[in-house]
């Protein structure tokens, strides 16, 4: 019997339809019809086979399935609410429960070692509160149900360059009181080994001040001064090479031209809307930190355009080529294991 090899072996990838009521289904189609991503990974799609037939008749392609992971084929995996109704263009309680079902079983699948990374589709942060998602995000949700007390930080991709968070989804009234040397640090560290695992061996890192002109010395507040820069310093300690804080009004434009491989921000918006400036149609969001490999675009459902055949597929087709590359790397630590 021969040695498996991460050569030999490709990753599998467990992938839903996001939330059913936005443009997953169709991106998911437009995905899977593809023969070359279907060379990519072995994938297992949580849908039925009536939800894939519908869905691809609809988008006019088609995706070959196999009960028995064949090559070149999707296996289909079902879901536990498949086929009951969705409401198409609209948030809705079903909606939010039908992602949530799927997600957990993509979970389990991870677990029993029977996937290597997970794809979801877009969802709606509101539906998915309505079903009873009470976390600030699907990051917290994930380490919830998964009992992970590691650090976590979303990480986005766009244009050659990633961004990890200090704070997230929280009101900006909040962010202050988070930002401390700790979680600078953290958010830094985090960043820095995804992208040296990525391939670059000592990362270029920029962090972002919270405050106008980076404080002004203090003039605009001390956030900078007291949490900041030790939080830095205690990443340089560790030999990071991270510099800053800068204004994140002008420190994504050195980024963007190559001074830094990625850029730590202290809130959501600091860095989202530059990163969405720079690839809207190809910005992805990775569930960093996590024991399990979970990418999606950074875009939403985009329920006005739903059934109308036109949803732009290069973030998803982008987030599927970063899962399968995660999935890669599961594959080469599961078989240095040994397992």
């Amino acid at each position: 019997m021969g040695t498996t090899t991460t050569e030999t072996t490709r990753p599998r990838l467990a992938m839903t339809l996001g939330d059913l009521s936005g443009i997953g289904p169709e991106l998911a189609v437009r995905l899977l019809a593809s023969a070359l991503n279907r060379d990519k990974a072995d994938v297992l799609l949580l849908a039925s086979a009536d939800e894939l037939e519908r869905f691809a008749n609809e988008v006019g392609e088609a995706v070959p399935v196999s009960a028995h992971g064949e090559p070149g084929h999707v296996t289909l995996v079902g879901s536990r609410l498949a086929d009951q109704p969705v409401e198409r263009g609209v948030a809705s309680m079903a909606g939010g429960r039908r992602s949530m079902s799927d997600l957990l079983d993509c979970l389990d699948l991870f677990k029993k070692g029977r996937v290597d990374s997970i794809m979801f589709l877009p969802l709606n942060k509101s539906a998915l509160h309505d079903a009873g998602m009470h976390e600030e995000d699907e990051l917290r949700w994930f380490a919830k149900e998964l009992g992970y007390k590691g650090v976590t930080s979303e990480l986005n991709f766009a244009g050659g360059l990633t961004t990890s968070r200090v704070t997230s989804h929280c009101a900006i009234k909040e962010v202050p009181e988070r930002v401390n040397a700790r979680s600078v640090f953290d958010a830094i560290r985090l960043l820095h080994e995804v992208i040296s695992a990525n391939g670059i061996d000592k990362p270029r890192l920029a962090v972002c001040a919270l405050n106008p002109h980076a404080g002004e010395s203090g003039r605009f507040g001390r956030e900078e001064i007291d949490h900041i820069v030790p939080g830095i310093r205690l990443a340089r300690d560790s030999g990071i090479d991270a510099s800053g804080p800068f204004p994140c009004d002008t420190v994504f434009i050195a980024a963007r031209d190559g001074a830094y491989d990625g850029v730590v921000t202290m809130y959501h918006d600091q860095g989202q809307i530059a990163m969405k400036l720079m690839g809207f149609d190809a910005g992805v969001t990775v569930q960093g930190g996590l024991p399990v490999p979970i990418a999606t675009p950074a875009h939403g459902t985009a329920y006005g355009i739903v059934g109308q055949n036109k949803a732009n597929v290069g973030a998803a087709q982008q987030a599927f080529d970063i899962a399968v590359a995660l999935g890669h790397r599961t594959v080469a630590n599961r078989v240095g294991a040994g397992r």
